[in-house]
């Protein structure tokens, strides 16, 4: 069984490769390690492989993680990202301890995080999730409503907008992934004409990377691929 630090490497091969055939420059994707589930000895594994941005989607999980390594005198910079879906009493957590939020899809959780983030903290940065699909038991935003949300967001003051975000149907063909992974980067276009400031579409998992890179993604979220297959029994 491969390391961790294996597994990682070989997920940044295959993004630049993903990202030569389509005449991207690999730099232009960074690699989140969704970290949801596992040990703090698995992350500090993947630390040690040089990797520093990890997503998670639990919230007590994710802050007692963020916590435990701001504890750790010598521990480099990390970048935590929260992917996972917002309930309203579970803000505040996340705008006192993340540096990113990639699953906004209400105003009224965006108003929420950008009040409950501390004065001493840089703004947040925020991604807003569509729902590509259209699918009911998917989180996200329409894609009519998109540049409303987008407008309201951009004048809160303790938010930054960076892009999108979308968790699309899964298919098992490229051309069927491309055309999902597409829809949102047109949809980044779109919003680029009044928000010219936006520079992020996180999309892609370890099934659809490459089809995500063709579409124009500057984050894949890669999880079991890296860590290995998650136990949910911990679930928080």
């Amino acid at each position: 069984m491969n390391s961790i630090k294996q597994n990682i490497e070989q997920v940044i091969n295959q993004i630049g490769l993903a990202a030569e055939k389509c005449g991207r420059d690999a730099e232009t994707v960074q690699l989140l390690a969704v970290s949801k589930t596992k040990p703090i000895a698995a992350i500090e594994e993947a630390i040690a492989a040089g990797h520093r941005a990890f997503g998670e989607n639990y919230v007590q999980e994710g802050v007692e993680k963020i916590q435990y390594f701001a504890q750790q005198g010598a521990a480099p910079a990390l970048s935590w990202h929260f992917i996972g879906p917002i309930q309203s009493n579970k803000t505040r957590p996340i705008a006192e301890h993340f540096d990113w939020v990639h699953s906004v899809d209400r105003a009224k959780i965006a108003r929420r995080l950008s009040e409950q983030r501390p004065a001493d903290m840089p703004p947040l940065n925020v991604l807003l999730q569509v729902n590509t699909s259209g699918e009911d038991s998917k989180s996200g935003l329409a894609f009519d409503d998109v540049a409303a949300l987008a407008d309201e967001v951009a004048m809160m003051p303790n938010l930054v907008l960076r892009g999108l975000m979308s968790i699309p149907q899964k298919a098992n063909d490229y051309d069927s992934q491309l055309a999902a992974f597409s829809s949102l980067s047109e949809a980044m276009n779109k919003l680029k004409a009044k928000h010219p400031q936006l520079d992020t579409l996180s999309m892609g998992m370890s099934g659809d990377l490459d089809a995500a890179v063709a579409a124009g993604s500057t984050i894949v979220r890669i999880g079991t691929a890296i860590f290995g297959a998650r136990d949910y029994s911990t679930k928080q």
